[in-house]
């Protein structure tokens, strides 16, 4: 009996490797979590991730790998410009180390990217066409998914909602901006103004406690005022939060939505539903596959127009060709 075919999906943490193998539908068939090495060093990071494969899969029938990975890359979803929590990486040209190392074509993509395809596909997102993902944690990332496909604009570089200014005198932000939306809701944030852990203080709103649940309050309120300014510009279907701090959501939602209904037209947001994410921090790696999926699927339609009509000048050989392309299929700005 032939095994269905299937892709390995990753994830790249400052901490952890999430690394699983994927069916068409979205099965996951195995899947481990390995430390990540210290130091990163990406050859290290490669050959780790080689080892982990053949365990999950040693009579292999993957096709493709995708990989998220904690930073942005280039538009062709190659090289991991920067790693960040990856101490030492700058322009990896992480997709070429893979396909060296295992022979299969690899695309690779911001976590958070990752992070929106998996909801997308599996998740909270699954019903909708038109999406935003917001994650909170350590910082505030984000993705945008339209017609279904994510968009990363001309230079791979859109999507990185977190960086959106909602106070221009506010607090400085690594990216060089003031009072950016990362500056508020952000793990850091949070310390900064309270001397306490998001999760420190959801305990203390759980038990009544008056200055926890104020916290909270405003919280939702700031993140209502950044998402007023996502939803005028995109007007999606649905605004997925993530992250480690959504699992307090039951405190500032309630605050975020009265802000949006306050702050946003209604045929701007119109039916537009506030959702927690479900895959928790299985999105990424579920992304990942999702990617790998999506761009070899465009890769084999490429391949196969070129077989069906060979150029003789420059015959197509039948095999892997590497294609310009963009993390996954990706809407052009215009």
């Amino acid at each position: 009996m032939v095994k269905p075919s299937t892709v390995i999906g990753i994830d790249i943490g400052g901490t952890a490797l999430k690394i699983g193998q994927f069916l068409a539908d979205g099965a996951c068939v195995n899947q481990t979590t390995l430390p990540t090495p210290q130091p990163p060093h990406p050859q290290a990071m490669v050959e780790l991730i080689a080892a982990a494969i053949e365990q999950l899969d040693p009579k292999p029938n993957h096709r493709a790998i995708g990989v998220g990975t904690p930073g942005p890359t280039d538009p062709s979803g190659r090289i991991a410009l920067i790693g960040i929590n990856l101490l030492g990486w700058r322009e990896v040209p992480l997709a070429d180390l893979l396909e060296a190392k295992l022979g299969l074509p690899t695309f690779v993509a911001n976590d958070a990217n990752c992070a929106g395809l998996g909801e997308s596909w599996l998740g909270a997102g699954r019903n909708f066409q038109n999406l935003i993902l917001l994650t909170l944690g350590t910082g505030v990332g984000g993705a945008i998914i339209l017609n279904n496909q994510l968009f990363t604009g001309s230079y791979g570089a859109a999507g990185e909602l977190g960086l959106i200014t909602i106070d221009a005198d506010g607090d400085p932000c690594n990216s060089g901006n003031n009072g950016s939306l990362e500056q508020h809701l952000s793990v850091q944030a949070i310390k900064r103004k309270t001397q306490k852990t998001p999760t420190e203080l959801a305990k203390l709103a759980a038990s009544g406690d008056k200055t926890a649940l104020a916290f909270w309050e405003q919280y939702g309120k700031d993140l209502g005022a950044g998402l007023a300014s996502l939803i005028y510009v995109l007007t999606p279907e649905a605004i997925l939060i993530g992250g480690g701090i959504s699992a307090s959501a039951e405190f500032f939602l309630p605050s975020t939505k009265k802000e949006i209904e306050k702050r946003v037209v209604g045929i701007s947001r119109m039916e537009s539903q506030l959702l927690t994410a479900e895959l928790g921090n299985q999105a990424g790696m579920v992304g990942a596959a999702k990617l790998a999926w999506e761009n070899l699927q465009t890769a084999t339609s490429r391949l196969g127009e070129a077989t069906a009509s060979p150029n003789k000048s420059n015959p197509t050989k039948v095999g892997w060709v590497k294609p310009p392309l963009h993390p996954t299929k990706v809407i052009q700005q215009k």
